[in-house]
Parts: C-alpha cells; structure tokens; sequence
C-alpha cells in the first residue's frame, strides 16, 4: 500500500498543477466580444419604432465599433427577436427568434427590412425568458452580453413573470434594458423601470414616432462613394457565395431608403472589424484564416478565378484585401471629420429621444463597466 501511495502522489499533483493552469490560462485569456439582442415589439403602433430600428441600425453598430479593451476590437454579435405580432403562433407566446447572435451583421439587417407590424399581444417576459434562455450567449464573465426589449404595453403581460424573466437573466450575466415607447412616468408606471432594476439595466423612454434627425456633412458624398467602391473587393466563395453577394447590395439598398444618414453610417460600418463576411468573402476568409485557398474547388470560386494556378489566386486576394484596406483608410479618415464636424452641428440642437440615442447612452456605460473604452 505505501508504494503504490508513493508512486501516486506525483501523479495527484501534476493533475492538479495542471488544472490550476488551465484554469489561470483561461481567466487571463479575455474575449473581447459584445453581445446585443433586440427584442422588438412588432404590433400594430410600432412602425415608427422599426422605422427607427432600421435607419439607425449602422450608427450603433459603428458607435459599438469604436470600442477597445486591451488595445483590441472586440468582436460583435447581434440578434434579434420580435415579439407582440398576432401573426406569429398564439402557442409560441406571439414571438419569435428572428435571427440567433451572429456576427453577419447582413443578415440582422436583411433580417430587420423584412419586419411588419401586426396585432398584438405583447409578452415582455416570455420573450426576455426565451432571449434569455435560447440564444448562444457565451460563457465567459467578461463578455459584454446585452438584452434592448422595446414596446410600448404594461410589461406585466403574458405568462412568464418579468421579475422572474430578468432576475434568471441577470443570475446568467446577461444586463436588461427597458425601452418603453411612451412618456416616461407611464414607463414606470406599467413597471419597465422595475423590470430593468431586475437586471442591472437601464429603463428609457423614447418618441417612437419621431423623426430621427439627419445632419449632412462634407464628407458624405466620398464616404458612399467608397463605400460602394469596396463591394468591388468581395469575392464571393462556397456554395451560397453569390447569393450572400447580393444579400450585401441590398443592404445598400435598404440603407439608402431608410434615409436619416443611413447610407453614410453603413458605408462607414464596411469599413470596420466588426464587419466580417468571412462565411462568403474569400478576402475575409483568408485573412482570419477560417478557410484554406488550396482546399477550394475551382467551382467554389467566381469565374474570374478558376483557371488561375493557386499562386496567381493568392496574388489576386491579396491585391483584394490591399485595395479594400486602402479603401477603409479613406473612409476611416473621412469619417473622423464628419464626427467632429456633426458634433459641432449637434451643439445647436437639442436632444433626441430615439431609439439610437437610448441604446447607445446605455450600452456606452455598461461597456465602460466592462473595462472597454470607447474613443
């Protein structure tokens, strides 16, 4: 028994060294990543809200980009939830998943376009419940991961009790802001303050129905245009390569219509880490290594490339990826002016009260309390 407990004992404190390793390993190694799910109230006297939602949607996505922690962008995923629509499914509490947190920030806007009001019931706490509960949200302590539920019914509606629905939230990390549509006092009144305290969020109020204002400057002009220069850039690969291509120019598209500076926002939003194509775009691909040139089919690639040998393929992507760089340099550049330029424009306005304004105030704060900095 004593040599066999001898030649144990070594054995026992390697394994634990090691788990105290791993487990230093893993504490030191931060994630910088955001996590942001919006839970839209898609009922009848929301269209302003989702009008809101969808011009706005590149300036928080930019605003957000802006971010460092540890001198690093963090990566961004976004998903979306709509909720309060009779057209969905009564058994399904009148809500549903419209997109899981996904860093294609394509699709969350494809997805937003494609939004109707309808109805409605509106259950804040079963749709925090289902956010809560079915989305991939990560694991790690220093992850920012937030829940935006906007409408504008008592919060105390539905079968799932809100105080329940953001207290499980909060106990998974997870913050909860409240954004009612509608004056203030009535928010508190029909309990979206309580619902936010619940969760270590904020309660807002906003003017769904009012115009976000827009302020031209100098620079907008060149930013489209670069914009719409780095669309040239894109290669498209794999099987739905060509579909999500034309995914991203509607986009555009949708940008252009909502109006509000909206084209300029998502011209900028292009030129940022946040923004990655890398399950279709070759250039992206490659350059975070999710994928191996070598190992593609030529059938995989556009026409342009299929009779080139694997060195003439590596020298085009990386002309590609040289020419987009330069490309979001300019608009990088051209941007900072305009920022400074619509900050002194701002000062001779008053405040809004969107939805942007009330997102941004608040995701700003709780980022800061999550040691990112936003410049």
């Amino acid at each position: 028994m004593r040599s066999y407990l001898i030649r144990t004992r070594p054995t026992l404190v390697v394994l634990v060294a090691l788990a105290l390793m791993l487990a230093s390993a893993g504490a030191a190694a931060a994630e910088e990543k955001i996590q942001l799910a919006i839970l839209l109230d898609t009922s009848n006297s929301m269209d302003g809200l989702i009008s809101q939602a969808k011009s706005q949607l590149w300036k928080v996505v930019n605003e957000l980009a802006r971010a460092r922690r540890n001198g690093k962008a963090p990566s961004l995923e976004v998903a979306l939830f709509e909720y309060g629509n009779d057209g969905l499914s009564a058994s399904g509490g009148y809500l549903r998943m419209v997109s899981d947190l996904t860093t294609d920030l394509d699709r969350i806007s494809d997805n937003l376009f494609r939004l109707t009001t309808n109805g409605g019931s509106e259950y804040c706490g079963l749709v925090i419940e289902r956010a809560a509960d079915s989305l991939a949200w990560s694991r790690a302590v220093d992850v920012l991961k937030v829940i935006y539920v906007a409408g504008n019914e008592p919060f105390t509606q539905g079968p799932s009790a809100y105080a329940t629905a953001c207290a499980q939230a909060a106990k998974k990390g997870i913050i909860v802001n409240t954004i009612y549509c509608g004056p203030f006092k009535e928010g508190v009144a029909t309990f979206w303050k309580d619902g936010a305290d619940r969760a270590d969020g904020r309660y807002m109020s906003i003017d769904s129905d009012e115009a976000v204002r827009s302020i031209d400057s100098p620079w907008d002009r060149d930013i489209m245009r670069l914009g719409d220069e780095l669309n040239s850039t894109y290669v498209a690969y794999g099987a739905e390569g060509e579909l999500m291509k034309s995914r991203q120019a509607e986009q555009d598209v949708n940008a252009a219509a909502a109006g509000a500076g909206a084209p300029v926002q998502r011209s900028v939003a292009k030129a940022q880490e946040m923004y990655s194509n890398q399950g279709w775009d070759l250039v992206d691909a490659l350059s975070r290594k999710t994928v191996n040139l070598g190992s593609l089919k030529d059938a995989e690639l556009p026409p342009a490339m299929q009779k080139m040998t694997l060195a003439q393929k590596e020298a085009y992507v990386r002309a590609l990826a040289a020419r987009r760089a330069d490309l979001q340099g300019q608009i990088n550049a051209a941007n900072e002016k305009r920022r400074v330029f619509v900050a002194e424009e701002m000062k001779t306005h008053s405040a809004q009260n969107t939805l942007d304004q009330a997102m941004l105030t608040s995701v700003k704060e709780q980022a800061e309390k999550k040691g990112f900095a936003l410049k």
